[in-house]
């Protein structure tokens, strides 16, 4: 768990403020040193929804922020969803909580791509994550990756959306992937699919 604790950058610094948080980009050895790294879960007990990332990328591990990448469209999907009032910079990532959210991944090590990992990984994930959210009790687990999430569970049939079995306790929904590798999807539909599952957790 994250909690308020800022982590520290490779070079020893602290990371930069929200306000800032542009204006710092890991160099290419930091990115290149960031392989095989884990960043800590941004999760607590009870949330309304946890998301469930593939692994890290190696912007996630050298930042320490989830979805870091720029590029990548979780957060403002997150807020085209109505998760958040407005669009936070992920060095904001721990403002989730507050409002009911958490993340953590599948697979903790972090890659420059998702399909570096194999099958065992993410079935190995999957038991792991099953023994978070019997801990953390949130009342819905989203996989952020049919692909992955079909892998890790056996489920080669899985579609996006509400799925029929729970995990643990918790409901299960499986989102588009947000990376800006996945052009099957806008930042329109993204934001449309993360409704979806804000509807139902509000229900």
């Amino acid at each position: 768990m994250t909690g308020a604790a800022h982590r520290r950058r490779p070079t020893g610094e602290d990371p930069p403020r929200p306000g800032e948080a542009g204006r710092w980009r890991p160099t290419r050895e930091e990115l290149a040193a960031a392989a095989d790294r884990t960043i800590p879960d941004l999760i607590a007990p009870g949330l309304d929804v946890l998301f469930v990332g593939i692994n890290p990328g190696l912007w996630s591990a050298a930042t320490g922020w989830h979805f870091a990448r720029p590029g990548n469209r979780f957060w403002p999907a997150l807020h085209r969803g109505g998760f958040t009032p407005r669009q936070l910079h992920p060095s904001e990532q721990d403002a989730l909580p507050g409002y009911g959210l958490g993340i953590t991944n599948m697979v903790a090590r972090a890659s420059a791509r998702a399909d570096e990992l194999t099958a065992a990984e993410l079935v190995e994930g999957a038991e792991i994550l099953t023994g978070k959210v019997r801990r953390y009790r949130p009342a819905w687990a989203a996989v952020v990756g049919v692909t992955a999430y079909r892998i890790g569970f056996g489920r080669p049939k899985a579609a996006f959306g509400p799925q029929p079995e729970l995990l643990a306790d918790a409901r299960l929904w499986v989102l588009p992937n947000p990376s800006g590798l996945n052009a099957h999807f806008t930042a329109e539909t993204l934001g449309a699919a993360f409704a979806e599952l804000r509807a139902a957790a509000t229900a």
